[in-house]
């Protein structure tokens, strides 16, 4: 489906320079903050006290979390069971026991909610231990290798290695934004970052299918402008798609409240980056490893020709 279509070709290529460069700084300054500074983990990766509390009505989730603030600023609250069950999870505290931090949250509800009671308080670990953390990593390098194989015999290999560093490119600046800006990094956001590795994928695969395709058609075209026209035809499906996807994304982020707003968040840049790496990233390294007609277009020899001629 095409709402528009653009007759003259956008010289994508003749920007890849500058971007690039940028892409490349950002890249370098996002692990930079990765490892120099971390990430801002929820108590989901950390770890803390949970608290099973009733309360005589319906529960106001983000009431709640706003008078707990003065306990923590990573305080996680959800319903479970009725609306008037909440659990309240509060991050390890250097200094307390699990029962100091629990009586100090009742304290706080107690004033603000007359009648509400504790049901239960219990210290739970890190849902992301040493183990999951390496079984997380090794799934990850999976998928990066499936990638690049299923890319490599659908296209050829300079577009699977153009296509893992465009995917990479936007997994990490989405992770080095969470670092630079110290925004909670839940494991909502987690599996938001590895929905980005997919979006991204899916891009570049389309790109790339119109690029082989238009080879086929611009027989006498240099590989800049094949490209260039390649993307070009895409555009009207980009635009259709993604802003699609990024409606349902904004109205995650401005309506779903504090529960989806880093999750809306890192979809909501992943998205875009995608858009930007699958263009001038995955497109441009393609063509400094130097991709050209023969690689995915399969010629004809002269004697299977002459053979086919009667």
């Amino acid at each position: 489906m095409e709402f528009f279509r653009i007759h003259k070709t956008i010289p994508f290529m003749h920007y890849r320079h500058v971007l690039n460069s940028i892409s490349l700084v950002s890249f370098v300054v996002a692990v930079y903050w990765i490892f120099a500074h971390g990430l801002a983990f929820s108590i989901e990766f950390t770890g803390g006290t949970q608290i099973e509390v009733n309360f005589p009505q319906a529960a106001n989730t983000e009431q709640i979390r706003t008078d707990l603030a003065k306990v923590s600023k990573e305080v996680l609250v959800q319903t479970f069971g009725s609306s008037r069950d909440v659990v309240i999870r509060v991050p390890t505290k250097e200094g307390q026991t699990s029962g100091q931090v629990a009586a100090e949250v009742m304290k706080v509800l107690e004033k603000t909610t007359p009648g509400v009671h504790m049901k239960s308080t219990e210290f739970v670990g890190p849902q992301v231990g040493d183990e999951l953390a390496r079984d997380g990593g090794t799934a990850l390098a999976l998928v990066v290798v499936g990638i690049m194989i299923y890319l490599a015999f659908r296209f050829e290999w300079k577009f699977a290695l153009a296509a893992i560093i465009a995917n990479l490119h936007d997994v990490v600046i989405v992770v080095g934004i969470f670092s630079v800006m110290q925004w909670e990094f839940t494991l909502p956001v987690l599996a938001a970052v590895l929905a980005v590795l997919g979006y991204s994928v899916n891009e570049s695969v389309i790109i790339f299918d119109r690029v082989r395709e238009h080879f086929r058609k611009m027989r006498r075209a240099d590989t800049i402008e094949v490209i260039n026209s390649a993307i070009t035809a895409t555009i009207s499906r980009t635009v259709i798609t993604h802003t699609s996807t990024l409606c349902m994304t904004l109205s995650m982020f401005f309506f779903g409240g504090p529960a989806l707003h880093y999750f809306s968040l890192a979809l909501t840049i992943g998205i875009l980056l995608g858009v930007y790496s699958s263009v001038f990233v995955a497109a441009a390294i393609a063509l400094y490893l130097g991709v050209k007609r023969e690689d995915l277009v399969k010629t004809v020899k002269k004697d299977e020709v002459e053979q086919m001629v009667p």
